[in-house]
C-alpha cells in the first residue's frame, strides 16, 4: 500500500493544494475581489487538479521505467513493487475521476465550455510522459507550463465567472498579480526540469531521449541554467523595485526568501558536478517557488 501512496507524489499534490488555498483565502479573499467558488466548488477544483497532476505522475512513472533502473534504482516502483497493468489501472482511475469533477464544476459554475481545461491538461501529461519529454526543449516548456497554469486556474474559475461587463479594478490588479506568480513558476520550474535533466543524463541517453543535455552535453546545459536563473534574479530584482520598494518588511522578505536563496543556487549550479549537488538546487528551487508564491499572503496589507 505503501507503494501505490508513493507514486502518486503525495508532496507535490499537497503542494499544488496548499498554493490554491494561499490564492483563494491568503490573497483573493483577504483583498475583497469579487469570486465565484463557494467552500464546496474550490473544494472541487482542488481535487480535479490533484487528481489530474496524480494520473500524471503515474503515467510518468510508468514510461520512466527504464531510465529510473539507471537513475534512481532505488526509488523505482512500476514492475517493481506496482505491475504495469495495475499502474496503467491507478492512472485511468485518477485521470477520469479528475476530469470528470472539472466537468461537474464547470457545470455548477455555468460555463461548461471551460470543462475542455481539465481534458487538455490531462492529455498534455500524457504527452509530456510518452512523447515530449524525448523531444529536445518541448518536454522542458510544457511541464513548466503546466506547472505556470495551476495558479491561472484559479483566476479562471474563480474570477472569470464574476465578470459581466467591466472588469474593475481590483479584480485586474489581482488578475495581473497571479499571471505574474505564474511566470515566475514558469521561470523556476524550467530551471528545475533542466537541473533534472542534467541530473538524469545516463538514463535519458540510455533511452534514446534527446534531453537538452543528451544533445548538447552537461557542461552547455548547466550554462543554459546558469543563464536562466541570472535572468530570473534580474527580473525579481526588477519586481522588487518596481511594486516592493516602498514596502519595506515585503522588501526585506522577498530578499531573503527569494532573491537571496537564487543567488545561492546561481552559484551552486556553476559549481555542480555530482548528482546529488543538481538534487539539492532541486529541492531548493521548489523551496524558492514556495517562498515566492507566499508573497501573496504579504499584498492584502498593503
Amino acid at each position: 500500500m505503501k507503494h501505490y501512496f508513493n507514486i502518486l507524489r503525495p508532496l507535490n499534490l499537497l503542494i499544488i493544494a496548499a498554493v490554491m488555498c494561499i490564492i483563494k483565502y491568503g490573497f483573493f479573499e483577504r483583498l475583497g475581489v469579487a469570486t465565484a467558488l463557494g467552500t464546496f466548488e474550490f473544494l472541487l477544483l482542488v481535487c480535479a487538479t490533484t487528481f489530474i497532476a496524480a494520473g500524471g505522475n503515474i503515467i510518468n512513472d510508468i514510461h520512466d521505467t527504464e531510465t529510473d533502473r539507471i537513475n534512481k534504482p532505488k526509488k523505482l516502483l512500476v514492475g517493481r513493487h506496482i505491475s504495469e497493468k495495475n499502474a496503467d489501472y491507478l492512472y485511468i482511475a485518477f485521470t477520469s475521476i479528475g476530469v470528470l469533477m472539472g466537468l461537474i464544476l464547470s457545470n455548477m459554475i455555468g460555463h461548461k465550455a471551460i470543462a475542455a481545461v481539465f481534458i487538455i491538461v490531462a492529455a498534455l501529461l500524457y504527452g509530456y510522459a510518452t512523447t515530449f519529454k524525448n523531444i529536445f526543449l518541448i518536454g522542458n516548456v510544457v511541464i513548466a507550463s503546466l506547472v505556470a497554469f495551476t495558479p491561472l486556474l484559479l483566476v479562471l474559475f474563480d474570477i472569470f465567472p464574476t465578470i459581466e461587463n467591466n472588469i474593475l479594478a481590483p479584480t485586474l490588479k489581482a488578475s495581473k498579480t497571479i499571471l505574474h506568480v505564474a511566470i515566475f513558476a514558469f521561470g523556476i520550474n524550467l530551471i528545475r526540469e533542466l537541473i533534472k535533466d542534467i541530473q538524469d543524463t545516463n538514463g535519458d541517453k540510455n533511452a534514446g531521449r534527446n534531453t537538452i543535455p543528451v544533445v548538447l552535453g552537461k557542461k552547455r546545459s548547466t550554462y543554459i541554467a546558469f543563464a536562466i536563473t541570472l535572468v530570473l534574479i534580474v527580473a525579481s530584482v526588477y519586481y522588487l523595485y518596481t511594486f516592493m520598494f516602498s514596502y519595506k518588511y515585503l522588501m526585506r522578505y522577498f530578499l531573503g526568501a527569494v532573491i537571496g536563496p537564487l543567488l545561492y543556487i546561481l552559484v551552486k549550479i556553476f559549481n555542480a558536478e555530482m548528482p546529488q549537488n543538481y538534487k539539492h538546487i532541486s529541492i531548493l528551487l521548489k523551496v524558492v517557488m514556495g517562498t515566492g508564491i507566499c508573497t501573496l499572503l504579504f499584498l492584502p496589507f498593503l
